[in-house]
């Protein structure tokens, strides 16, 4: 007899001060982060599946493809529908894959996977994530390289479900830095419009808003750093009634950001996702946003999660 493998494959703890993550080999995703034993992102167990992508890395595009279909220098190109309820391809190639740790210290570890040419996808990426932990919290960084012979699009998102610590979702405030929101249809959840401003709409959240009674699934853009941010650091955050909360921080150039308020999330119930994002819903066929590697080119984003 041998042990089974859990359904996210083996799980990756780094422990830097206070604080400490679980990452799993499938998707190298988040699964646990938490400072004092606080939990500052929603978890799962390892033998499930990441509910609702929790803490997924998505790449080589975030968010949607419209009927998986679009076009690299004229040719047309067919993904696999993998939400095939609203005939769309999500969240990339690389969540249900395992990825190779190329190194584990106590507060790091580095997972790589490749993104092979496959219906759909014609030219070979690596990609890294790496997550590290220390007494101020979580950094991730990701980089993308291009294998192939030709330039090729495309975009980076992750998929936390941040939490304020033990504080209900509903007793909550929700701030993002965002000043745009993406219009779309409500059955695919694909874009009809571009972006509009949200100076005096609903779902202005600059300046906060407490989350009982909010739902969302919606792609927010120009995000950016307010002008005297010493970091020059794009920030979100999530509020609890005490005070105390969990703060987002990105690169700008994560100048887009999904908010999702899961109802039925495994033993918390309502729950929330910011994930920031390179590009919108439907970028490989809108363009918007897209990172264009050229050739042996890189890339290189971080982000993380500050516990305040």
């Amino acid at each position: 007899m041998h042990d089974p493998v859990p359904a996210t494959g083996r799980q990756f703890e780094i422990v830097g001060g206070a604080a400490r993550a679980v990452i799993t080999e499938v998707g190298a995703a988040l699964r646990e982060f938490e400072v004092d034993g606080v939990p500052h992102v929603e978890s799962y167990r390892a033998d499930e599946l990441p509910p609702r992508s929790a803490g997924a890395v998505l790449v080589p595009w975030p968010n949607r493809v419209a009927d998986g279909r679009w076009v690299l220098e004229r040719e047309a190109q067919q993904l696999a529908l993998t939400e095939p309820s609203r005939g769309t391809a999500i969240h990339g190639l690389l969540q249900h894959v395992p990825w190779t740790v190329v190194e584990h210290a106590e507060s790091t570890v580095v997972l790589h996977a490749m993104v092979p040419v496959q219906p759909g996808w014609p030219v070979p990426l690596l990609t890294s994530v790496g997550y590290a932990v220390d007494d101020s919290g979580l950094t991730v960084t990701h980089t993308v390289q291009n294998l192939g012979g030709r330039a090729v699009p495309f975009g980076l998102g992750v998929h936390p479900f941040p939490r304020a610590g033990a504080a209900a979702t509903d007793e909550c405030t929700l701030k993002l830095a965002a000043a745009t929101v993406l219009p779309v249809d409500p059955e695919r959840l694909l874009p009809v419009r571009p972006p509009r401003s949200l100076e005096g709409d609903e779902q202005e959240f600059r300046r906060g808003r407490r989350l009982a009674g909010v739902l969302l699934d919606t792609a927010f853009g120009g995000a950016a750093p307010l002008p005297d941010d010493p970091d020059g650091l794009v920030r979100h955050s999530l509020t609890g009634p005490a005070g105390g909360g969990v703060e987002l921080w990105a690169d700008p150039v994560f100048d887009w950001v999904q908010v999702y308020t899961a109802e039925d999330f495994p033993g918390r119930g309502r729950a929330i996702a910011i994930e920031p994002m390179t590009c919108p819903p439907d970028a490989l066929n809108s363009g918007t946003g897209l990172t264009v590697l050229q050739p042996g080119a890189d890339w290189m984003a971080r982000w993380g999660l500050r516990p305040f």
